[in-house]
């Protein structure tokens, strides 16, 4: 029971962080779009991408089983690279505003590339797997989207915020 619930969780982090990023700021009154631009950097970017890079390090087999895949040896250049990720989008939750736009620049493109890759995947070899559409596919089209729109509209507003 209590392995089917660490199983549930684990699955569905990615869903979690992103919910937890907005929540956060809502309930601590901090209603900006400095405070949910940090937040997300630091969860729904930072912690995912920690989490990511150390499943695709430490355990290949359960994250290619995850995305529909075969076990390769770019998973640990991906592996590494998620952890960059997130260690440097944990970071950005206390840096300037310019470091986060940087970061946010840095997303997008990647963000981008990921959806393209697992769109292809889906089309070319009908690859629905959890970790290539579904949720997964969602976030990494809605996430770069709403960064910009937080990044834009911080940059226009003053700060209130220790974000």
């Amino acid at each position: 029971m209590i392995g089917q619930a660490i199983g549930v969780v684990l699955r569905n982090l990615p869903l979690i962080l992103f919910l937890l990023a907005l929540l956060i700021p809502t309930l601590q009154g901090q209603r900006s779009a400095r405070a949910y631009l940090a937040w997300l950097l630091l969860l729904s970017i930072g912690v995912e991408g920690v989490w990511a890079g150390l499943f695709h390090i430490f355990a290949p087999h359960v994250a290619a089983g995850f995305i529909g895949w075969q076990v390769s040896p770019f998973q640990f250049e991906m592996g590494v690279s998620d952890l960059a990720l997130g260690i440097t989008a944990i970071l950005a939750f206390w840096r300037s505003l310019e470091f986060k736009a940087a970061l946010v620049t840095f997303i997008s493109f990647l963000y981008a590339g990921l959806a393209i890759g697992h769109i292809r995947q889906i089309i070319e070899t009908g690859n629905f797997a959890p970790g290539n559409g579904g949720v997964l596919l969602l976030l990494a089209i809605i996430k770069p989207v709403l960064l910009i729109w937080l990044l834009s509209a911080a940059r226009r507003s003053p700060s209130r915020t220790g974000f």
